[in-house]
Order: C-alpha cells, then sequence, then structure tokens
C-alpha cells in the first residue's frame, strides 16, 4: 500500500493543502457494516488507492479508481448496483470470491431477464441470480445496473480483491437493493492508529 495507508492522526494534523487529492477523493482505509452491527457476517474492509472526483472534473481529472478489499468467508457485502461505474472485480488472492448476480429493472429490482458479462475477455451468458465463483487471478466486468452481492467461499480462506473502475462516488453512485447505510457509526473505544478516508481533518 502507498504511504498514506500508514499516516496516524498525529501525521495527519502537520498535512496541508497538499494531500488534498487524499481527502476530496476519499484516498485510503474504508470499513463498513452496512448498518448489521454484525461485521463478520455482513462487511467489508477495503482501501481506496487512487481516484478521480466527478465533483472536480478540472482539479482531478482521473477517469478511474483502484481499491484493495479483504473479504472474509461469508462476510457479506449485500445486493447494490451502480449508476455509472463499470468495474473489474479481481481475485488477488486468498481464497474464492462468489458473486450471485441479476441484472436490474426500471424500478431497480431485481429482474427476470437474462444477460451477459465477460469475465477474463470471455463473454458468459447467465441467468438471474448466476453464481459466479472467482479463483485466484480470476475477473469479472461489471457494467451499470447489474446488481451483485459477493463474499468468500466457505472453507477457502479469506480473499484479497481488487476492484479497478470508473471514478467512484460512494456517496451517489451506490443502489443498494434493501436500503442501507454506506458507511458505519463507529464506537470509538480505542485510538485509531490508522483514520478512515471520511475522517480526515481539513487543513
Amino acid at each position: 500500500l502507498p504511504p498514506f495507508a500508514f499516516w496516524t492522526p498525529a501525521n495527519w494534523q502537520e498535512k496541508g493543502p497538499e494531500v488534498d487529492e487524499i481527502r476530496t477523493n476519499a484516498l485510503g482505509w474504508d470499513v463498513t457494516d452496512f448498518g448489521a452491527d454484525d461485521f463478520d457476517n455482513f462487511g467489508l474492509l477495503l482501501f481506496t488507492i487512487r481516484n478521480g472526483n466527478y465533483n472536480h472534473p478540472d482539479q482531478y481529472p482521473k477517469g478511474y479508481a483502484e481499491k484493495i478489499m479483504m473479504v472474509k468467508e461469508n462476510q457479506l457485502t449485500p445486493y447494490h448496483f451502480h449508476w455509472k461505474k463499470r468495474e473489474d472485480i479481481i481475485n488477488r488472492g486468498g481464497g474464492e470470491l462468489v458473486l450471485v448476480l441479476y441484472k436490474s429493472t426500471p424500478e431497480e429490482k431485481l429482474s427476470d431477464e437474462p444477460f451477459s458479462v465477460s469475465i477474463d475477455g470471455v463473454r458468459r451468458d447467465c441467468a438471474p441470480g448466476e453464481t459466479i465463483i472467482l479463483k485466484p487471478g480470476e475477473s469479472i466486468c461489471l457494467v451499470p445496473y447489474i446488481y451483485h452481492k459477493f463474499y468468500a467461499q466457505p472453507g477457502k480462506g479469506t480473499v484479497v480483491v481488487g476492484e479497478v473502475s470508473d471514478v467512484n462516488d460512494d456517496a451517489n453512485d451506490n443502489c443498494f437493493l434493501e436500503p442501507l447505510p454506506r458507511f458505519p457509526t463507529l464506537e470509538e473505544d480505542e485510538e485509531p492508529l490508522h483514520l478512515l478516508c471520511n475522517e480526515y481533518p481539513q487543513a
């Protein structure tokens, strides 16, 4: 991971506007339990390495983003799609990543229509609710309006997942099948080692 992954809260107090790209584009650590208060079964740990910004395209013109995610066995990220973002989900190592896919209806529900996806450059025709299992090194391209949930296959170990995508905008480009909070409520029971991407102090 890049050096800013290891900055402490004290380090952040010393940073000025030279790191505004990290602040503004929400680079860095991110954790969520989607409001379930059951992180081991319903949650995700992420690190955003690079990102653009739709609200400030002149200042931050990158049209792409990259993340690393840690997915535990049976730890679910629930059904959601993106209105704008096309993304490649990559199994970078560890166990096997299980994805379950549906096309969205115009009303943003699960569709009963077939669809197709690209898996490492090979088109795969899918039925509604298709299950895709990615082994280490394999990847899938998900276009907008494809509902997906995912978790690591039980008995195979934690998965290191990569994401390469269009600009990531968590505030405006996540449509969950069931309305869920994207960011968790944290119980601050000890001092943080590193700040989350939505906790940075201003310059």
